[in-house]
């Protein structure tokens, strides 16, 4: 048999269509809010057991603490606390103290062996500056020189000023000295390895020429 045409056609509208798409488009939207949705709830599940984790170590750690504070001897504290305060007087009280025995071994070091002093004075003003005032002899004036480079070149006794020289009657040369010392030199402090080592004594050069006739003093 011949196939049967049809004699009519009834074409879809266009608001079937538009109603097939935003069908799909509402699916696709809501798929996505659904896992959306999941993926907060499944975070806030695991927040929720990290705040019990961290609240559980928290207490824990209190626990701990508060056995520690507990086992703590008060009496034994309070020994600790009064040695501390102890040593910290004891440290500024040294911290304060003067020690001359550095500057003597340093004079003892610079100093020729033809240059003796016949007055030392030291004092220790309000404000920790150290001054020295001292009268001697030398047998030369190149044994007073030799001495004042000395002074110089090592620095701890600062601002040496010798004055009043003359020569005596016997032919050795007399002098005043006045200078400041660093306060390191005289601070009551453990020194170093090596600090006052023995050095050569400093000699003078000899004297071009002498006129002396009697006999130096000992020195």
């Amino acid at each position: 048999m011949p196939p049967t045409i049809p004699t009519s056609f009834i074409p879809q509208s266009a608001s079937a269509s538009a109603r097939h798409f935003r069908s799909d488009f509402t699916g696709a939207f809501g798929f996505f809010a659904y896992a959306v949705l999941g993926v907060v709830f499944l975070l806030a599940i695991l927040v929720f057991f990290y705040g019990g984790v961290l609240s559980a170590s928290k207490t824990s750690k209190d626990m701990a603490l508060a056995n520690a504070q507990a086992s703590i001897d008060p009496a034994t504290v309070e020994n600790f606390v009064k040695l501390r305060n102890r040593l910290t007087s004891g440290e500024s009280l040294l911290e304060k103290h003067v020690a001359f025995s550095p500057f003597f071994a340093l004079l003892e070091r610079l100093l020729p062996e033809s240059v003796r002093f016949t007055l030392l004075n030291l004092s220790v003003s309000n404000t920790g500056t150290t001054k020295v005032e001292a009268a001697g002899i030398a047998k030369s004036f190149n044994a007073l020189a030799v001495a004042s480079n000395a002074f110089a070149a090592d620095g701890r006794i600062k601002d040496a000023i010798f004055s009043n020289i003359s020569v005596t009657k016997n032919g050795f040369v007399s002098f005043a000295l006045s200078a400041t010392l660093d306060p390191k030199l005289i601070s009551f402090t453990s020194p170093s390895a090596g600090s006052f080592a023995p050095e050569p004594t400093m000699t003078e050069p000899a004297p071009a020429e002498s006129s002396a006739t009697t006999a130096p003093p000992t020195l």
